[in-house]
């Protein structure tokens, strides 16, 4: 890794068939971000994150019949977001570890 690691924001929605495989991705995404609605999902990655993240949801959703969406947000889009209603953007908790 060459010291350049750039967080980005990520919207990943998804609309999948079967209980056990949605209940596996939704564990998943919960695990590197915060849910916004039952199917949409706020993370904050790397792009490394990203590939993971992707390869290991590609092997969960049967690409037949699911879906996932992730959208790619730079600082700039996601600081002009709109929230409406009882909707909100998810607060950014910053974590202390004690080793």
């Amino acid at each position: 890794m060459d010291g350049n690691v750039v967080a980005m924001i990520v919207v990943a929605a998804y609309d999948i068939r079967d209980d056990g495989r949605r209940s596996r991705v939704a564990a998943t995404l919960q695990s590197w971000g915060d849910r916004i609605q039952k199917s949409v999902f706020v993370l904050d990655l790397s792009g490394d994150d990203l590939t993971a993240l992707r390869d290991r949801l590609a092997c969960t959703i049967d690409a037949d019949t699911d879906s996932l969406y992730m959208f790619r947000q730079c600082a700039t889009c996601w600081s002009t977001v709109d929230c409406v209603g009882q909707a909100a953007k998810p607060d950014k908790v910053l974590y202390w570890a004690v080793l």
